[in-house]
């Protein structure tokens, strides 16, 4: 889907190289020029901000962009009062899809005391064509819209709408491209996502995923292990490995390759002191990948094990290859070879035909499995997947009803679940100032949990040993012991 500007006959069109990243830097040079021009204008430097809706890997996609802006021009700021905005969006439930649309009406009336600002969308809602025929005909203002398979090109599209007046489109429906090797701003200087793979091959019947994100690609273990060394150069030690199903990985390339087989290349890179991936689906994972992460000096113990419901019945509707019996029985294997893991999972409340004896077979897995943390969802009726279209759609206050219940259930178990460490020494990574408490910390330790205790900025970015010393249900307070 394309609807751009005509601009055949542009002179840097023209010139364009046809090979990437070539090109792209070829009309970053051109834009920061535009731009140059723009800030001696206005005397100021023009600012750029990028606000993310969903995932990690939209997340590390932000990471991406903006590091583009920045070599534009742009100057980052947090809020929307910038020159340029940019919506990194999320369409994996309907709220995603609003909370767009009401962030487009404010950043309308912004655009209204200044017209040269530039608003950009991009991310998974814009793969949906329903939406791009929605922003055409009731948000005209918008500037820039672009997909999830080419938010490499932002520069290029940037260029088309400074050297055109209408409203640029790029929607690509499968990637053609995978360009890694551009300006990247990562939020923070010691850790960085890095994606393994992308799109989707399971077709969950009530996800959208894999209509917009494409279908399974991994990348090269080579390109991926490049990456990583280039980052811990560059003073990462902990990266999170990131992908629809992390458990699938390689099985498409030219030479298949097994996740477990990419986590002990990953480990062995110097330098390095933590790896983290999501998200792993049941059907896939692998006894390797269990003895792998049990046998991983480097690999943190934490796993997301996503359930979505408890109820087998649901569970084939859902189209999730794994039965109840089957996730029970996998996390039995994960916490005889791994003790010491922390387990937290994604859960579906309100599925189409849900029963109260389906309901009551998640809150048995959950009460059996004993969760450190969930995410709990309602159910979200996506149109074009096939769960749209089931009968029995459940009404909302029932959803709601067991929805509460779960939550409940699942708060009580993780406060439990989060405590049993206490008194222990576990290493934190240090992440930030304590925002809430003054004088102390903020690290994550290893689990996943959070743990507060003294200490300065100067920790920021360094794995320490701290003293748990007690729960607060969800997070520890601590203190830092001798090394």
């Amino acid at each position: 889907m394309e609807n751009t500007t005509n601009l055949a006959g542009d002179p840097g069109i023209l010139a364009a190289p046809q090979t990437e990243p070539d090109r792209q830097f070829y009309f970053m040079d051109l834009c920061r020029d535009l731009v140059s021009a723009r800030a001696m204008e206005l005397g100021r430097p023009l600012t750029a901000s990028v606000q993310t809706f969903g995932c990690q890997m939209n997340a590390r996609d932000s990471e991406k962009l903006l590091g583009i802006l920045e070599q534009i021009g742009f100057v980052p700021r947090e809020d929307e009062e910038a020159d340029l905005v940019l919506y990194n969006t999320c369409t994996v439930r309907d709220n995603a899809n609003q909370r767009v649309y009401g962030r487009l009406g404010y950043v309308h009336s912004l655009k209204k005391k200044n017209p040269e600002m530039l608003i950009a969308l991009c991310g998974c809602m814009m793969q949906e064509e329903t939406v791009i025929e929605k922003i055409q005909k009731s948000y005209r203002f918008v500037d820039i819209i672009f997909g999830t398979h080419n938010i490499y090109k932002l520069a290029e599209l940037l260029y088309r709408r400074l050297t055109g007046s209408s409203m640029v489109v790029d929607v690509q429906k499968e990637a053609t491209a995978v360009v890694e090797t551009l300006p990247v701003d990562r939020k923070y200087p010691y850790k960085s996502g890095v994606n393994i793979m992308y799109g989707c091959d399971n077709f969950c019947s009530y996800c959208i995923v894999p209509y917009v994100r494409g279908r399974e690609h991994s990348r090269r273990p080579e390109e991926i292990i490049e990456e990583i060394k280039r980052l811990v150069d560059d003073g990462v030690i902990e990266v999170m490995l990131l992908g629809q199903n992390v458990n699938s990985y390689g099985r498409k390339l030219e030479e298949p390759i097994s996740f477990a087989e990419l986590l002990r290349r990953v480990e062995a890179i110097d330098g390095l002191r933590r790896i983290r991936f999501m998200t792993s689906h049941p059907k896939d994972l692998s006894d390797e990948l269990i003895a792998v992460m049990r046998d991983s000096k480097k690999i943190c113990r934490h796993l997301h094990l996503p359930l979505q419901s408890g109820s087998s019945r649901l569970l084939k509707l859902m189209n999730r290859h794994y039965d109840k019996e089957q996730y029970l029985a996998l996390v039995e294997k994960i916490r005889r070879e791994i003790p010491d893991i922390s387990l937290t999972t994604d859960i579906i409340v309100g599925f189409p035909g849900e029963t109260e004896e389906d309901f009551e077979d998640t809150l048995d897995v959950v009460r059996r499995v004993r969760y450190d943390s969930a995410f709990t969802f309602l159910y979200s009726k996506r149109t074009g997947t096939p769960a749209a279209a089931m009968e029995n759609q459940i009404p909302k206050e029932v959803a709601q009803a067991r929805f509460d219940r779960l939550l409940a259930l699942v708060s009580q178990i993780s406060r439990e679940m989060s405590a049993r460490d206490t008194g222990r020494v576990m290493e934190a990574l240090v992440e930030g100032i304590d925002t809430q408490h003054e004088g102390l910390v903020t690290g994550r330790l290893g689990n996943n949990i959070m743990v507060h205790f003294p200490g300065t900025g100067k920790l920021i970015g360094k794995i320490v040993p701290v003293r748990l010393l007690e729960s607060k249900g969800f997070y520890y307070m601590g203190r830092m012991e001798e090394e």
